[in-house]
């Protein structure tokens, strides 16, 4: 490891530990220069692993990365717990007895699951452990898996088998996540793989509804996967920026806060 790089990852069990640092007191801590300090803290901050507000280094409780910058579905799983749970609970409301949906891969949709009905009737199709774990476990649900090559991160199974079987399925409801919900750039995902098996969902469903919480609106990942206004409905915690309900009332969809 680089001497660059092991100062980073003092730097951040520092930030870590107390919760937020000033930047000059960083550089007295590591024995660096303010500008040395100033030049690592921008550069953790571009990958999301900290914030800095007004020349304090603050730590990112809603991080779903790892030190290295990956995406890490348990950590995803450990931000906005509450607020997850209550768009889980608002979202399985909406799958009616006898339906066929498809479930995307996520924290939040695993919530989702965790709230059906012990007596709901259901085909569910899904194609990630978390989701296939709580699915399997409930009589009443006939389960469907699109399995393939396992994504350790994500926890998802991928392969174009998969995304054949998805396509080859008619859903009357897909619940969809994303990592970043951009009004003007659209819906986005961490991870390239996701985007064609999300498509494939998007394009086999009668209803799409996406479900993201409020950290999610302004952000902007590298694979873009969908429109806004390709989703029947958004559910989530707190209502969005104006442009956001704009954009998705324009569209004729339906904005559900959890």
């Amino acid at each position: 490891m680089k001497k660059g790089e092991r100062r980073q990852r003092k730097l951040l069990e520092m930030v870590r530990r107390d919760g937020a640092v000033s930047v000059v007191e960083l550089a007295e801590r590591l024995g660096v220069s303010y500008m040395t300090i100033k030049r690592d803290t921008g550069e953790l901050e571009e990958r999301r692993l900290l914030e800095v507000i007004n020349g304090v280094a603050v730590h990112n409780r809603d991080l779903a990365f790892d030190p290295d910058g990956a995406y890490s579905l348990a950590r995803a799983g450990a931000a906005m717990t509450e607020e997850k749970d209550r768009i889980g609970m608002k979202a399985a409301a909406l799958i009616d007895d006898n339906d066929t949906i498809i479930v995307d891969s996520g924290s939040t949709t695993e919530f989702m699951v965790r709230h059906l009905p012990d007596d709901i009737r259901v085909n569910i199709l899904c194609y990630c452990m978390n989701v296939l774990a709580e699915v399997y476990k409930r009589d009443n649900c006939r389960l469907i898996f699109a399995g393939g090559y396992f994504h350790k991160n994500s926890l998802m199974f991928e392969s174009p088998e998969g995304i054949s079987l998805i396509k080859r399925t008619r859903a009357a409801k897909a619940f969809v996540t994303a990592s970043g919900v951009n009004a003007e750039l659209g819906v986005t995902s961490d991870n390239h793989y996701e985007a064609p098996v999300k498509r494939a969902i998007i394009e086999s469903s009668q209803k799409r509804i996406l479900l993201a919480d409020s950290s999610k609106f302004g952000l902007v990942r590298s694979s873009y996967f969908a429109d806004l206004s390709e989703f029947d409905a958004i559910v989530t915690d707190s209502a969005p920026p104006r442009e956001f309900s704009k954009a998705l009332k324009t569209a004729g969809g339906e904005l559900l806060l959890a």
